[in-house]
Parts: C-alpha cells; sequence; structure tokens
C-alpha cells in the first residue's frame, strides 16, 4: 500500500505495521511493538483513542489532520483515517496515516502564487484553447475596462487584442511556442498619445498537454 498502516490494540499500543509505515517513521516494526500509536502521532494520547473508540462505534472510520513524528524527530503532516478491525482481540483499531507534507507544500506554493498573479502591476491572463478568457487579475480588469472577472470570462483574447501579429502568436502559443512583441496602443491620457505595450504569450502547459495560453500585457 501507498500508505502507512499501523494496528494497535484497544488502548492504542501497536501490535503490527507494514513496510511503509517503517519509511514513513523511520522504526521497524519491532522498535514499535507494544508501544503507544502517539509515539509515531503525538497528538494521539491515550485520552484521544478511548474518544476515538467511542465515535467509531457509530460510524465505520473516523478520519483526521495530524502530524506525524518520525525517528529522527522531524514531524511531518498527515491525514489518518482509523478504524476498528477484530484481529487479535475485538475492537482492534486500524491507523491508515497518509503524508501530505508535498501536497500541502504544493498547496502553499500554489496560494503565493496566486498571490502573486493578483498584486502584479502587468496585466496576467490565461485563456482556454478557443480564446476564452479563464483567469484575469486585477491589473488586467484596469488597463481593458472591464467591470469585474465575470465580464472578462465573457470575452476572447481576439475581442481585446486583435492587432496583428497577436491572433497568431496565439495559435503559436497553442503549439507550444513562447512569443514576445511590442506594439503601439493609445494612451489613457486625455492628449491622444500613443505608447508602447509589450505582449507575451505562452502555452499552459498541464503536465505534457497544452490546455490554452497564458500571457502578459506590460506598458514599457
Amino acid at each position: 500500500m501507498y500508505d502507512a498502516v499501523v494496528i494497535t490494540d484497544p488502548n492504542g499500543h501497536i501490535l503490527e505495521s507494514n513496510p511503509r509505515a517503517e519509511e514513513h517513521f523511520g522504526y521497524t516494526q519491532d522498535e514499535t511493538l507494544d508501544r503507544p500509536i502517539s509515539m509515531l502521532i503525538p497528538g494521539l494520547s491515550p485520552e484521544i483513542v478511548q474518544r476515538i473508540r467511542r465515535g467509531l462505534d457509530e460510524d465505520r472510520h473516523m478520519m483526521l489532520d495530524a502530524n506525524g513524528l518520525n525517528k529522527s524527530g522531524s514531524k511531518f503532516a498527515c491525514e489518518v483515517t482509523v478504524s476498528v478491525i477484530d484481529l487479535m482481540d475485538p475492537g482492534d483499531l486500524v491507523f491508515t496515516v497518509r503524508n501530505v507534507e508535498k501536497r500541502r507544500k504544493v498547496r502553499d506554493t500554489l496560494r503565493a502564487k496566486e498571490s502573486a498573479f493578483e498584486i502584479s502591476p502587468c496585466a496576467l491572463f490565461s485563456c482556454d484553447p478557443d480564446g476564452r478568457f479563464t483567469n484575469v487579475n486585477a491589473s488586467f480588469l484596469e488597463m481593458f475596462s472591464l467591470a469585474d472577472e465575470e465580464e472578462a470570462k465573457s470575452k476572447f483574447f481576439a475581442d481585446l487584442m486583435d492587432d496583428e501579429p497577436l491572433p497568431q502568436n496565439f495559435k503559436k502559443a497553442l503549439e507550444g511556442e513562447t512569443s514576445t512583441i511590442g506594439i503601439v496602443a493609445e494612451t489613457d491620457s486625455d492628449d491622444g498619445n500613443q505608447g508602447e505595450i509589450e505582449i507575451t504569450l505562452a502555452p499552459n502547459r498541464i503536465g505534457r498537454k497544452i490546455r490554452g495560453v497564458v500571457g502578459s500585457v506590460n506598458k514599457v
């Protein structure tokens, strides 16, 4: 199994564990035999184990967010599913432990990227393969005078950026090519002056597949 599995008696003392548990926690099965489950998951004190047992009288299993503790003293985030099994005695408990440390790091990284996306002074966006906007930041809304993200999602790339060679570059991005081009556009000033903006288009890859186009629009 991918998950670590630890079987305890009804009081939470370890009876057996699988090889994945040794990988997660760094202890051999002999080192954990008859030790409390709190040795591996500190939050599962004897009092908590008893509460879990009472709760399992009504439910088939219970899921907990916890921290595992390995032999080196390092902690890792984990999801623990607890269920009942009649192994050596009625009411023995099965603790299935999934290490979610990597998942949480990925989630935190994505949240940081989302925050950076939102506060960037550049107008940033993503489109589906048909060119419909799927995500835009506040700078994009301001640059193109859009009321909100819902209005942006009702529009297509060609509606807002139809200057050549941008439509052609959009197609190239769907084929895997990244391009940057400067074009002349009217500014927001009342004197009718023109300014240059720089537009970068790139494929939006998820794994090996291209799911659309991402881009930035920056005033030079």
